[in-house]
């Protein structure tokens, strides 16, 4: 036996060994990495703990003979997983071929191969395991081996190469084509019926014996698992796992497959594709120029028809070898479109519906959306029709993503269209769209009508099929043996009728009695009475005989409520008043023949008074809320219910909930809008009539905004009334008040004017201003709160329009290529409304078009302004308005033309540079600007001499450039620009310095002189001959500090003098030469110290006595207490002298901490410190400082107390 997928989802019946021993093999899970199963051992997985899943799997590998192979995996879980690993042709126990591996840092498995060889090419798994689920994954090693294995039997494909399927098609399938099949025998069951069985559904094994006439299912069922053993023993030669068989089905792209998953022992293993036992050519080389195909992703396989037929239809049956792995019947129904769904236009948040009409009946057709199928759900409505000719697919809530492809299919047709989803345009921005009950789209015909004309169409044919077959003559038989006597029932006799042979003698005529049976040719059909009304069964023979009636098995005879009677070959049962008595299975029986009919006796269905006048009060709610209804009434039998909103019945889905109970119904309509409002009718609805129930929805909201526009009654100086009319919609409950508010132009504020009561709408505003416009907007409210608002169009003036006079005529006060400047003196008649600004306006030579300069918005409040939109050399003219409230008054007379230039002007030159370095070798670029007018003329010197010629003069408008390419000392001079034009003449001088970085001093010489000082001399720079701007730096170090510091700058001589040097320190000194470029390299100088570089002190030949500074430490500052809060920073000092310096240590509680890190000490000339930075506890204690030479020694102490 062969290793099983122990998942059952999507593996057929028959297939999985352990589903049908009813054992438990766990919930299928999805992971996030392709190409993992995972299987999840409970329901519920505790809180915080999970099933095993890869985040990396293993990878395929091909490799070479006597190479190092391995796989690698990542796995999570908890609790931890255990991962093990094997092969399926084979085991991994032997450890000198496979060794397993854990590397805890990065969580990674490991299973390797050293010196791989051919025959460990196979597919290996890794599991992981944990108490609360299994994940497999399955990974394929190649194993290319080194020269050519003579003994490797080649495999026959089993696709063909080139399209040629001769030597393919030899081969032959257990399933015999209809021409081969030898005759069967009584009693004996086509093979095909077990190679459908085995493949099969449990659910479908009814309906398979059904196709085939088997009625003895035990017996069936035992023989089938015979079959199944032995099949699962042929299997397993060639495959080592089957499962997810899926049977074949039409996919929405017009073609058909069916798919399995399937692990083969031997990749090269042949595979076979048969159709009612002929083999049929398939490919995966020529793609879409064959009509069968087959796809390989991973392990499953996928077999494709495309260009589907009718004579498509049959067995087909997968064989690997000579072995059957899957067989599926491809039924194809005859069924056509009449009617083929349309492209629907929807907008969002809306239904949409596609619907068409089949040629015959069809339980389900398949719907597609963008190729996904689709299924009765939340989002998709599938609706079939009692005769099952109109089929819908509603898709409810239609967004814009819904937009695309649909799709229909009944056998092999289908049809498609598209969905076309459009943004509400009526949706306020920022807000989400309100949920629409209306629906989009239909076939815009009748289908009702449609169908009812082919179900009239079918039932026609299906008629005239049975009179064909009642009118063909049946089969001749052989004449059968004369029965046993018995005693015949008396036939009853029709008139003789005397058949005439031809005379050949004197025989008297022979006489013939024919025998006609009784037949039934109008026989009882069910029917519904009302309680109390009269009822007639008639039933009518084809000769005149006697029946008999019966009701539920009981024969009837003529009584108080029941008359029965015969007229000829009619016979009737009347029945007066009927009562709930008289229902029943009534019969009549006449010899042989009997016809049946059933009468159900009942009322029209009624509501419970008190319930129906509970349901009339109507349901008030407000927008956005829920409305709900609900109407008990009576169980009975055949009851339809069926809701309306003004006459329009309601279909359950989008915002419409309906729910149907045995005692009553609920109707939910979701997230009323206003629209929502309306009557609500229930109907109950039997086959003896109807009866309804009427109630009203109310759906309050803030009111419409005030119906526009707003119009201007009167205007005064003083005085502005506005009025408006109602709005259209109050929202359901009465108008309360109208709120006015008021703006000014130009200001951003509202200000409430006031409120208005619902009878009125006009306000008068007698707080104006004269001349100042003013806006309105007003909103209507109601109990539920302010509605949006109405605005006036235009702004309104307060009295009539008062402009201003003209102003004076603008003057030119100075004009530019770039600018012009203008004054303008205010109007004389300001005509008693201030002015707040002016307007200019200019127009250009030749021309009669004015051009505002600013707006009447952004009014000139000054009386001059620079007019920078001119163009140079255009000739313009200007002209002034006054700006008041009422706008813009007269203009004022035009100023002269004038041109846009400069004038003329002596040359200047703008901000320029009269000093500029550059480092040898760099290009020089000296840049000067000035102004000019007319342009002058430019010259540049040297030294007061004409330039080389490799100097560069470059001259544009406005300015001048002198570039020197590639710059030498040499080029170092003053040079001078000159301009001049017709007006006057100006120069500059710029001192261009060509250096470089100074080379270093020489050595360094140091000399005392006196007791505490030194003369420190250097051998100048090479270059301090060639830069006079070059100057020394003198930096100086000593023992104590060890860091260099700056004690001479700027010196232009060769010399300096050190003071204040002390005894017994020893001093470095370095010597930097510095110009316009920087700093040299130092020089150094030779070691100053104690003993060293001094220069004997001449006598003046008295006696000397000896000056000795040498002592023992002493404390000169000793320490203090310090008591700081725990975690607080400490800085503690003291004092120390000595000659030679004293060696200083700190202890603390008697343990010296020179060395401890928590502690930085310093001794700076003396002053010794130490410095903690966040005190602890255990930093309580004794300090104690100790300085050490080799004249004696001092200490001092103190406490640290070291508070929480």
């Amino acid at each position: 036996m062969f290793r099983r997928s122990k998942v059952t989802d999507g593996t057929a019946t028959g297939q999985d060994p352990a589903a049908e021993n009813g054992k438990e093999v766990g919930i299928k899970k999805k992971s996030r990495v392709p190409g993992v199963m995972i299987r999840q051992f409970i329901e519920e997985l505790p809180e915080g703990k999970s099933h095993p899943d890869f985040t990396r799997k293993p990878i395929a590998l091909t490799i070479q003979e006597g190479k190092f192979a391995f796989f690698k995996a990542i796995v999570i879980g908890d609790p931890q997983p255990t991962i093990t690993w094997s092969r399926n042709n084979g085991d991994v126990s032997d450890v000198s071929r496979y060794q397993t591996k854990y590397d805890p840092n990065s969580n990674e498995h490991t299973f390797e191969m050293p010196n791989v060889m051919p025959d460990q090419a196979d597919t290996y798994k890794c599991f992981a395991v944990n108490e609360y689920g299994q994940a497999v994954v399955t990974v394929v090693l190649n194993v290319i081996a080194v020269g050519f294995k003579k003994n490797k039997a080649q495999q026959e494909p089993a696709e063909a190469p080139d399209g040629n399927f001769k030597t393919v098609l030899k081969r032959r399938s257990k399933i015999r084509p209809k021409s081969e099949q030898p005759e069967k025998k009584d009693g004996e069951i086509d093979p095909k019926f077990w190679e459908l069985l085995i493949s099969a559904d449990k659910k479908d094994y009814e309906s398979i014996c059904a196709q085939f006439g088997v009625t003895n299912f035990r017996w069936m069922l035992k023989k089938l698992n015979e079959i199944k053993k032995e099949r699962e023993e042929e299997q397993a030669q060639f495959v080592s796992n089957l499962s997810n068989l899926r049977h074949i089905q039409v996919n929405g792209d017009g073609t058909a497959s069916f798919e399995l998953d399937m692990d083969l022992l031997e990749p090269s293993s042949s595979i076979f594709l048969y159709k009612d036992g002929v083999m049929v050519p398939y490919t995966k080389d020529l793609g879409d120029k064959m009509k069968h195909t087959l796809n390989k992703v991973g392990k499953k396989y996928i077999f494709s028809l495309r260009d589907l037929m009718p004579d498509d239809a049959g067995l087909y049956q997968l064989d690997v070898g000579d072995v059957n792995m899957f067989s599926t019947d491809f039924k194809i129904p005859m069924v056509d479109f009449l009617v083929k769904i349309q492209e629907v236009k929807a907008i969002e948040r809306e239904d949409a519906v596609f619907e068409c009409v089949l040629s015959n009946p069809f339980s389900k057709i398949l719907w597609f959306g963008k190729n996904l199928p689709l299924e009765q759900d939340d989002k998709y409505d599938i609706q079939v029709s009692e005769d099952k000719l109109i089929h819908r697919l509603v898709v409810k809530d239609c967004l814009i993503v819904d937009k695309g492809i649909y799709s229909a299919c009944a056998g092999i047709k289908s049809c498609n269209a598209w969905l076309v989803v459009e943004a509400d345009k009526n949706t306020q921005k920022g807000k989400k769209t309100a949920r629409k009950t209306t629906k989009a789209g239909g076939s815009g015909m009748d289908l009702q009508k449609v169908a009812q004309e082919q179900q009239v169409k079918l039932v026609k044919e299906r008629e005239e099929r049975i009179e064909q077959i009642k009118a063909a003559p049946p089969p001749e038989s052989p004449p059968a043996p004369a029965p046993p006597k018995a005693e015949p029932k008396a036939p009853i006799v029709a008139e003789p009728r005397i058949v005439s042979e031809p005379a050949a003698a004197v025989d008297p005529p022979i006489v013939e009695v024919e025998t006609i049976e009784p037949e039934i040719t109008c026989g009882l059909s069910d029917i519904y009475v009302l309680r109390g009304n009269p009822a007639e069964l008639m039933v009518k023979m084809n000769i005149d005989c006697d029946g008999t009636w019966f009701r539920d098995g009981e024969q009837l005879n003529s009584d108080a409520g029941v008359t029965i009677t015969k007229d000829g070959t009619s016979h009737k049962l009347t029945m007066q008043s009927c009562k709930d008595d008289n229902s029943g299975v009534y019969r009549f029986a006449s010899g042989d023949q009997s016809t049946q009919g059933k009468v159900t006796i009942g009322g029209v269905p009624e509501f419970d008074p008190d319930d129906l006048h509970k349901f009339s009060k109507p349901v008030i709610i407000r927008v956005g809320q829920n409305a709900a209804f609900k109407m008990p009434f009576a169980p009975q039998e055949s009851l339809v219910v069926s809701w309306f909103k003004d006459d329009t019945e309601l279909k359950d889905g989008g915002g419409v909930k309906i729910v149907r109970e045995p005692n009553h119904s609920r109707l939910l309509l979701r997230d009323c809008l206003r629209t929502d409002a309306g009557e609500i009718k229930i109907q109950l609805k039997n086959p003896f009539g109807a009866v309804e129930a009427t109630s009203k929805l109310i759906v309050l909201d803030r009111p419409d905004p005030p119906e526009g526009p707003v119009e201007t009654v009167e205007t005064t100086s003083t005085l502005i009334e506005i009025k408006w009319n109602p709005p259209k919609d109050d929202g359901g409950s009465a108008v309360t008040n109208y709120i006015v508010e008021r703006q000014q132009e130009g200001q951003e504020l509202w200000t409430k004017l006031g409120d208005v009561s619902a009878d009125k709408t006009s306000i008068r505003d007698r707080n104006v201003t004269h001349g100042k416009k003013y806006n309105y907007r007003i909103y209507a409210e109601n109990p539920e709160g302010l509605s949006d608002t109405l605005e006036t169009a235009d702004s309104i003036m307060a009295g009539i329009m008062i402009l201003s006079g003209p102003p004076g005529a603008p003057t030119v006060v100075s004009a530019s290529k770039t600018y012009i400047n203008l004054t303008w003196t205010p109007p004389e008649d300001d005509r008693g409304v201030p002015i707040i600004g002016y307007q200019l306006e200019k127009r250009k030579k030749d021309t009669n078009q004015w051009i505002a300069l600013n707006a009447l918005n952004e009014p000139i409040e000054d009386v001059n302004y620079a007019v920078k939109e001119v163009t140079e050399g255009a000739e313009y003219e200007f002209r002034v308005s006054a700006i008041n409230e009422s706008g813009a008054g007269d203009p004022s007379p035009p100023s002269v033309m004038v041109c846009a230039k400069n004038p003329n002007m002596r040359p200047c030159f703008k901000d320029p540079e009269d000093f500029i370095v550059v480092r040898a070798g760099n290009s020089a670029r000296v840049k000067i600007c000035y102004e000019s007018e007319p342009p002058p003329e430019i010259t540049w010197l040297k030294d007061d001499e004409p330039i080389p010629p490799w100097i560069n003069i470059i001259n544009t408008e406005g300015m001048s450039q002198l570039v020197i390419p590639s710059s030498k000392r040499s080029d170092s001079a003053i040079y001078t620009v000159k301009a001049k034009n017709s007006v006057g003449e100006a120069s500059f001088d710029i001192e261009v310095r060509v250096t470089d970085e100074p080379k270093t001093p020489g050595p360094v010489e140091l000399e005392q002189t006196v007791y505490g000082k030194v003369v420190v001399s250097w051998a100048p720079s090479p270059d301090q001959e060639l830069d006079d701007r070059l100057y020394y730096v003198v930096s100086q170090c000593d023992s104590n500090t060890r860091l260099w510091k700056n004690v001479a700058d700027r010196l232009f001589a060769n010399t300096y003098t050190v003071n204040n040097l002390l005894p017994g320190v020893q001093y470095h000194f370095r010597i930097y030469a510095k110009n316009d470029m920087g700093l040299s390299d130092p020089s150094q100088s030779p070691t100053w110290g104690a003993n060293s570089n001094r220069v004997p002190i001449p006598s003046n030949g008295g006696k000397s006595s000896g000056v000795s500074f040498e002592r023992p430490p002493s404390i000169l500052v000793p320490l203090k207490v310090h008591t700081p809060p725990k975690g607080y920073q400490l800085y503690m000092t003291c004092a120390v002298r000595g000659c030679p310096t004293p060696t200083v240590s700190w202890y603390l509680n008697d343990v010296c901490i020179n060395f401890d890190k928590n502690y930085y000490i310093t001794n700076s000339f003396g002053v010794c410190s130490m410095y903690i930075l966040r005190v602890r506890s255990k930093d309580s204690g004794v300090c104690k400082v100790v300085a050490v030479n080799s004249f004696g020694q001092a200490e001092c102490s103190t406490k640290l107390i070291v508070r929480d």
